[in-house]
């Protein structure tokens, strides 16, 4: 009996070709070199045609009818040696530049070239414009705060403008509202509550601040020489004082002044309330830079520099009894 052998499988195991990943990559990196090379043609195309020429062609391209010469020729003015007109035969060869001249790139090609940077005059007039805008900004944020509920009561007695040394804020007395007490340097709590409104808003700006004070034409009475310059130079720095602890930086005060009465805001009235009055100025450059030299003083007034204090004065703080010193008329 014959024994039969053991059925032989064969197993053969198909191969995909370049193992897992396949040939896609090749067409996709012959796609990405197409593209670099067509881009790369269009920024040579741009750098090497003129503005006109550039002109010509976007015309073209948008509507090539209307491009075209007269009888509809199908002529564009494309190229044609740098000139910008086609005979219509085709298009022109690109312009060529001179001999020894091909790294040069052509003035026309060149966007700088046109820009024509502006003269001292321009720039400095510019600044000042925009420092202007930046003022009336926040002359707008001081009214708007005037408006809101802390300052409100008191908007008849804050007035503001922009002069030509930058935003100017007076803080004036009204009748039966003083900022101060009688004769003195001293401030009322609403003053104090003013000021501290105001550094709110002018604390934000980079801007100095210039602080005068004024009284009005009423003589102050005092037996040793007290006089309204005192009087107004004492008030001028306790307002500094009450805006230095309202948060404003101390660096950031350019001048304290008391003008006396030589700066009066009702002329015509030289004993009225509204003349006794502090005034804060966010001085622009100009201002600054005038502060800074020993220029002048503030509020466009150089004649109203307070006399040098005598130092047998007493002030205000070391007097006693000096608003009871009889004095016509009552000084405020």
């Amino acid at each position: 009996m014959a024994v039969e052998s053991p059925p032989i499988i064969i197993k053969k195991i198909k191969k995909g070709g370049h193992g897992h990943h396949g040939g896609a990559w090749k067409v996709a990196f012959a796609d990405f070199v197409t593209a670099m090379m067509a881009f790369f043609m269009l920024m040579w195309l741009l750098g090497s045609t003129t503005p006109e020429q550039k002109v010509a062609i976007s015309d073209y391209m948008n509507d090539p009818t209307a491009s075209s010469g007269p009888g509809g020729s199908g002529k564009s003015p494309v190229f044609d040696g740098g000139s910008g007109i086609n005979d219509g035969k085709g298009p022109s060869p690109m312009p060529q530049n001179a001999p020894g001249q091909e790294d040069q790139p052509s003035a026309a090609s060149d966007p700088m070239s046109e820009y024509q940077p502006p003269s001292f005059d321009e720039a400095e007039k510019m600044a000042e414009e925009a420092e202007h805008r930046k003022l009336e900004s926040l002359l707008e944020e001081l009214q708007a705060a005037i408006e809101a509920q802390a300052l409100k009561p008191f908007k008849d007695q804050l007035l503001l403008d922009i002069t030509s040394e930058g935003l100017r804020i007076q803080i004036v007395d009204k009748e039966n509202r003083p900022m101060f007490a009688q004769g003195s340097p001293v401030l009322q709590s609403y003053t104090r509550e003013i000021l501290h409104e105001i550094v709110k808003v002018i604390k934000t700006v980079p801007n100095h601040i210039s602080i005068s004070g004024h009284t009005d034409k009423t003589p102050y009475s005092s037996s040793n020489g007290y006089s309204n310059w005192e009087l107004s130079a004492d008030r001028a720095n306790a307002a500094r004082r009450e805006l230095i602890i309202g948060g404003l930086n101390e660096d950031k005060i350019g001048r304290v002044v008391g003008l006396s009465s030589s700066v009066l805001f009702d002329k015509q009235n030289p004993f009225s309330p509204v003349n006794r009055r502090i005034s804060i100025i966010v001085m622009n450059k100009a201002a600054e830079q005038a502060v800074t030299q020993g220029e002048g003083a503030t509020e466009q007034d150089s004649a109203a520099q307070a006399p040098p204090a005598d130092p047998s004065i007493p002030t205000p703080a070391a007097k006693a009894g000096l608003d009871d010193a009889p004095a016509p008329p009552k000084k405020r």
